[in-house]
C-alpha cells in the first residue's frame, strides 16, 4: 500500500481503494466455503489481499495461510484476523516457499492467475504449488468469464461509481473502461477523493489482465504435473462478470 501523505487520513489510501474495489465481491464466497468445508485440512489463500475471503474461512475455523506480495494489505488482514487460526506470508505466487507442506486446499480467487505474467508465471506457480499440498489436495483457479467491453473514458455516461467514506474523506471509484485484445483485458478504473487532499484528487488505475481460458490452464497443469476435473462456475452478479473456476488435483 501507499501510506497517505496527509495528516487527516489515517488509513492507507491502497487499502481503501482495495477493500473498495475488491472487498465487496462476496458472489464466490460460499464456493470457497463449500471447497474449505470439504477439504479436511489447511488452506492455501492465494493473493489474499487484506483478507475477503481468509477471514471468512478462518472465522469458519479453518486453518488458512494467506499469501500476498504487498505488505501493507497483509498488515490489514493480520489486524483483521488477529486471534484466529492464519498465518499471513509476504511472498510471489510464482517463487514462493513455506515451510508448510500438506495443504489440502488451495484457492486463487478473484482472477489472481491472470496477473502472474502469461504462461511461464502460471505454470510456475503451478509447479510451486505443487510441492505445498498433500497428495489429492484441491487447487482451485479463478478466471474471468465473458466480458461487456465499453469505454467512457472520454466522459461517456458509465457505470456508477463505488464509494465510501473513511477518515473524513469520500473515495470514488469508477469503471470507465474495458477493453480485450488478443493476449490481455484491461480494467480501466477513475479514483476520486472529495474533499481533495491535495492537488492529485484524481487518478487512473489500468489492471492488466491475461487472457486464459479453461483449456489452456488445463494443459498448463498438466505440465506442471497436476491433473485437471470439472470446473465450475460462479454466476454474474449485476455488478460483476461470471467466473469459471478450474479445478485440479495434485
Amino acid at each position: 500500500m501507499v501510506v497517505s501523505e496527509h495528516e487527516d487520513t489515517h488509513t492507507p489510501a491502497e487499502l481503501v481503494w482495495h477493500d473498495l474495489e475488491c472487498g465487496g465481491y462476496g458472489a464466490d464466497l460460499p464456493l470457497w466455503q463449500n471447497l474449505a468445508t470439504r477439504c479436511d485440512g489447511p488452506i492455501l489463500d492465494v493473493g489474499a489481499g487484506s483478507g475477503r475471503v481468509t477471514v471468512q474461512l478462518a472465522r469458519a475455523g479453518h486453518t488458512v495461510t494467506a499469501l500476498d506480495r504487498n505488505e501493507l494489505l497483509l498488515a490489514a488482514l493480520r489486524e483483521r484476523t488477529a486471534g484466529l487460526d492464519v498465518e499471513a506470508v509476504c511472498a510471489d505466487a510464482r517463487s514462493f516457499a513455506l515451510a508448510r507442506r500438506d495443504f489440502a486446499l488451495c484457492i486463487v480467487p478473484m482472477q489472481t492467475i491472470q496477473l502472474l505474467g502469461g504462461a511461464d508465471g502460471r505454470i510456475a506457480f503451478l509447479r510451486a504449488t505443487r510441492e505445498h499440498v498433500r497428495q489429492d489436495a484441491a487447487i482451485a483457479l479463478a478466471i474471468l468469464g465473458e466480458l461487456d467491453t465499453f469505454d467512457c473514458s472520454s466522459g461517456a455516461i458509465g457505470p456508477a461509481a463505488e464509494r465510501v467514506a473513511v477518515d473524513g474523506l469520500l473515495y470514488l471509484s469508477r469503471a470507465i473502461r474495458v477493453s480485450e485484445t488478443d493476449e490481455h483485458v484491461e480494467i480501466e478504473r477513475e479514483r476520486r477523493i472529495v474533499p481533495a487532499p491535495g492537488a492529485a484528487d484524481r487518478s487512473i488505475d489500468l489492471i492488466r489482465l491475461d487472457r486464459v481460458d479453461v483449456a489452456t490452464l488445463r494443459d498448463e497443469a498438466t505440465e506442471a504435473g497436476l491433473r485437471a476435473e470439472p470446473a465450475l462456475e460462479i454466476a454474474a452478479t449485476n455488478e460483476h462478470v461470471a467466473s469459471s473456476v478450474v479445478m485440479l488435483r495434485a
